[in-house]
């Protein structure tokens, strides 16, 4: 056993708290994934890569650029997000950390969202903290790019708890990148839809509160549901393997 994987074999001989249990699993995951940093680079560097090239296959036009600037971030987020989401839980699956996540006497839907808690620090937040950058890039004024990083805040924990349910049920089957995208995407079509409301909005001087609580309502309903769900999917698809 790797020492990665020293928390699990702390957690089956002493049986902490759910909470111990819950921060156990997401340090673990943050130490696993800051010795493999080509996964963590991949989603960052492909997210600058479609908003620097936007530009270039469309239009360079200022005016095309603000007006469109808050839906070329937004599905650049989406798509990053979705990049990474394969790896979320098949690490663990292929060297069998995984089943005793499983067996854990703790709930598993807990831990499952402790592991998305430690994906979205990992993928979503670096893309909060860039979207500042690109804003720039793609001439949004300072009031759009304000507004456009507290909805990938409160946007792309939705992403990733999502993607957790579609990473869950593809674990171990062949071209599961491809399906996983069939899945997931008309799940995150709502979300991508207020995000880009939200900006647009903003920039017309338009009131914001009934876009941003709906992205919180999503948000609520994302992190009552999916762990569950993701939970019920990691069961089924261990049981099959």
């Amino acid at each position: 056993m790797n020492a990665a994987n020293q928390p699990f074999l702390a957690l089956q001989h002493e049986t902490p708290g759910v909470l111990s249990a819950m921060v156990a699993v997401f340090s673990r995951d943050l130490r696993v994934a800051l010795r493999q940093r080509q996964d963590l680079l991949n989603p960052l560097l492909f997210f600058v890569m479609v908003v620097a090239l936007f530009p270039l296959g469309v239009s360079p036009e200022v005016s095309f650029l603000k007006e469109a600037g808050a839906g070329i971030l937004w599905v650049a987020a989406l798509l990053s997000v979705l990049l990474s989401l394969d790896h979320l839980f098949r690490h663990d699956f292929d060297d069998g950390t995984l089943e005793q996540l499983v067996l854990q006497p703790h709930p598993l839907f807990l831990l499952v969202l402790a592991k998305t808690a430690a994906h979205w620090v990992l993928t979503g937040l670096p893309l909060v903290a860039l979207a500042p950058v690109l804003g720039v890039m793609v001439h949004l004024d300072g009031n759009s790019i304000g507004v456009l990083c507290l909805t990938l805040l409160i946007g792309t924990p939705v992403l990733s708890l999502i993607g957790s349910i579609g990473a869950a049920l593809t674990l171990g089957l062949r071209s599961a990148g491809v399906l996983l995208s069939l899945l997931i995407i008309p799940l995150y079509i709502p979300v991508l839809i207020f995000g880009t409301g939200t900006v647009a909005s903003a920039a017309e001087g338009a009131p914001v509160a009934a876009y941003m609580a709906l992205m919180g309502a999503l948000l609520v309903l994302a992190l009552t549901l999916a762990p569950f769900a993701s939970a019920a999917a990691l069961r089924i698809s261990l049981s099959n393997g």
